[in-house]
C-alpha cells in the first residue's frame, strides 16, 4: 500500500498575472464550519456577497453574484445565456483572451465578426464604434485587461455607443476587478465577468458576474421551466416560433438568478467554503477602499517599472495603454527565458510568467495584483532578478534597480 506524505506546499512569492497569493484572512475564512445552503445564516452570507459585489463593480444592478467555477465559467455562462444561434457578435481582439471570447461565441452558434489589433496595442474606441455602426451586431464582447500582453482597453466611449445603438456589451474584467477601476454603470456595460484569483486575492474557483436589466430581458426571454421545480419568475414561451432556450443547464443565468434571488430555487449546491472566501475577500477590498486600493496598485507598478528600467531592461508594448497590474519585459536577446524563471523559483521562491502564442519565449510577465502587490514583493523581485540575470551573463546596471524603486517609493 502506498503511503503518501503530508501535504505541505512550498511557500512562494507569486508575481504572475494569476493566480496570486491569497490573503491569510481569506484562507482562515475557508476553514470555517460548513452550513447548509438554505440555512438562514448561509443565505445571509449570500446576500452580503451580492451587496459587496455591487460595490466592487460600482453598479446598482440587481444581479451581482458568483458563478461556481473558474473565471472561464463566468465568461461561458454570460455568453451562452445571451447569445442565440445566428446572433451577430462583434469581438475586438488584442490578445489571447479575445480569441477565447471568439471561440465561445462560435460554439454558441453566433455569426462572429472579428477585429484584430497587433499584440501590445489596444483599439482606439472609434475603431470599435465604427465597426458597431457598420456591422450592427446584437452583442459586442471585449476584454478589459488583457494579461497576455499587459494592455488595458478604454471602454467608456464604446459602452455609450453600444447603448445608443441598442447593442449589448459584455466585458471580461477578470484581470482588472479589484485592481483598477471597473465602472459598470458609468461606462454603460451590460454584463461584466470578474475573477477571484487575480486582484481580489481569493483562490480560483468562482467567477463574480453582474448584468443589468437590458441583459436580463434577453436571458428571461430564453428561460424555460425545469420540470419538478415550481418557477414563479417570467420565462420564455417554448411554443412560440423563434424560442431559443439556453443550451447549458449549469450555466443558465435564468436559473442561477432564481437561486440567488429570495426564491432560493434549487439549482446546484453552493460552494460553501469558496463563498466564505469570496465574502471575506470582498470585505477586505472594501475595508481598504477602492480608490486607495487602485492607488496601491499604481504605486507598486511605478516602483517596479522604475526598477526594471534602471536595471537596463526594456518594457514590452505600448506604454500609453499599459495594464497597471501586469508589467511585461522583453527577454534580452540570447537569454533562455525559462532558465531565468526556473532559477527565480528554485533559488528565491519567486514565480513570474512567460506568455502565449506569438509572445511565447519573447517576454516575461510580472503581476502585481491584490495581496501580492506589495513593496516587499517588488523589492524582493528586483534584487532576485538582478542576481539571476548576472548569473545568466546579462549586462545589467547592478544595484540600480532596487535603488530606483526605493526612489520611486520615496517620491510618493
Amino acid at each position: 500500500m502506498t503511503v503518501y506524505s503530508e501535504l505541505s506546499p512550498s511557500p512562494r512569492t507569486i508575481l504572475t498575472p494569476g493566480p496570486v497569493e491569497v490573503d491569510p484572512r481569506v484562507l482562515r475564512a475557508m476553514s470555517y464550519p460548513i452550513l447548509g445552503q438554505f440555512d438562514p445564516e448561509f443565505t445571509a452570507i449570500m446576500n452580503d456577497a451580492m451587496a459587496m459585489l455591487r460595490s466592487v463593480f460600482r453598479t446598482g444592478n440587481e444581479w451581482a453574484y458568483p458563478v461556481d467555477g473558474t473565471s472561464r465559467s463566468g465568461i461561458e455562462a454570460v455568453l451562452v445565456s445571451l447569445i442565440e444561434p445566428g446572433d451577430k457578435v462583434l469581438i475586438p481582439i488584442f490578445g489571447r483572451f479575445g480569441y477565447l471570447l471568439q471561440e465561445i461565441a462560435e460554439r454558441c452558434g453566433a455569426e462572429v465578426v472579428v477585429l484584430e489589433k497587433t499584440w501590445g496595442q489596444v483599439f482606439d474606441p472609434e475603431e470599435v464604434i465604427s465597426a458597431i455602426r457598420r456591422e450592427k451586431p446584437e452583442l459586442v464582447a471585449m476584454v478589459h485587461g488583457e494579461t497576455s500582453t499587459g494592455r488595458i482597453q478604454p471602454l467608456k466611449d464604446i459602452g455609450h455607443a453600444c447603448r445608443e445603438n441598442d447593442v449589448l456589451l459584455v466585458v471580461d474584467a477578470v484581470a482588472t476587478i479589484g485592481g483598477v477601476p471597473v465602472d459598470v454603470d458609468d461606462w454603460c456595460l451590460d454584463a461584466v465577468i470578474g475573477g477571484t484569483q487575480k486582484c481580489l486575492s481569493i483562490p480560483s474557483g468562482m467567477s463574480p458576474i453582474t448584468y443589468n436589466e437590458r441583459a436580463e430581458r434577453k436571458i428571461l426571454k430564453r428561460k424555460r421551466v425545469e420540470k419538478g421545480i415550481r418557477q414563479t419568475a417570467d420565462y420564455g414561451d417554448p411554443s412560440k416560433e423563434g424560442f431559443s432556450p439556453i443550451r447549458s443547464n449549469y450555466f443558465d443565468l435564468s436559473q442561477l438568478q432564481d437561486y440567488w434571488s429570495p426564491l432560493r430555487l434549487n439549482h446546484h449546491t453552493e460552494m460553501t467554503s469558496m463563498l466564505y472566501a469570496l465574502r471575506e475577500g470582498l470585505r477586505i477590498v472594501l475595508a481598504e477602499g477602492l480608490d486607495a486600493r487602485f492607488a496601491r496598485h499604481r504605486r507598486q507598478e511605478a516602483a517596479l517599472v522604475a526598477g526594471l528600467s534602471a536595471m537596463g531592461l526594456s518594457l514590452y508594448g505600448d506604454a500609453s495603454c499599459k495594464l497597471p497590474v501586469v508589467t511585461c519585459i522583453d527577454i534580452p536577446e540570447g537569454v533562455d527565458g525559462e532558465s531565468v524563471r526556473a532559477m527565480l523559483l528554485d533559488s528565491f521562491g519567486i514565480e513570474i510568467a512567460s506568455s502565449f502564442g506569438p509572445l511565447k519565449g519573447k517576454i516575461w510577465r510580472i503581476g502585481t495584483m491584490g495581496y501580492s502587490c506589495s513593496r516587499k514583493n517588488v523589492l524582493h523581485l528586483l534584487g532576485a532578478l538582478e542576481a539571476v540575470l548576472v548569473r545568466h551573463r546579462v549586462p545589467v546596471n547592478v544595484g540600480a534597480g532596487t535603488q530606483a524603486a526605493l526612489d520611486a517609493y520615496d517620491s510618493v
